[in-house]
């Protein structure tokens, strides 16, 4: 048995299970839904993904916001070429 670092809630991972397991793998707690994954075989220890998972919708939050800063210099350009009338 493995305990879950999130919520201390022993967890069962059957033996056939295990056997199919490598380090990395993804588990989600029977206790807490918290996202797992298998750190060590021996020892058997799981640790949280729940960090990576922020990263990555971190970065996807950040590739938006470029992509939404991308169409404002588009906007910008266009305000640009307006903006040659007043060198007239």
């Amino acid at each position: 048995m493995v305990t879950c670092p999130e919520c201390d809630i022993e967890i069962k991972i059957d033996e056939r299970d295990l056997e199919e397991m490598e380090v990395g793998d993804p588990w989600v707690c029977d206790g807490c839904a918290s996202n797992l994954r298998l750190a060590s075989l021996d020892p058997l220890e799981l640790e949280s993904d729940d960090e990576e998972d922020g990263d990555e919708e971190e970065e996807a939050e950040e590739k938006a916001d470029a992509a939404e800063g991308d169409d404002d210099v588009v906007e910008d350009e266009d305000d640009d070429a307006d903006g040659d009338d007043w060198d007239e």
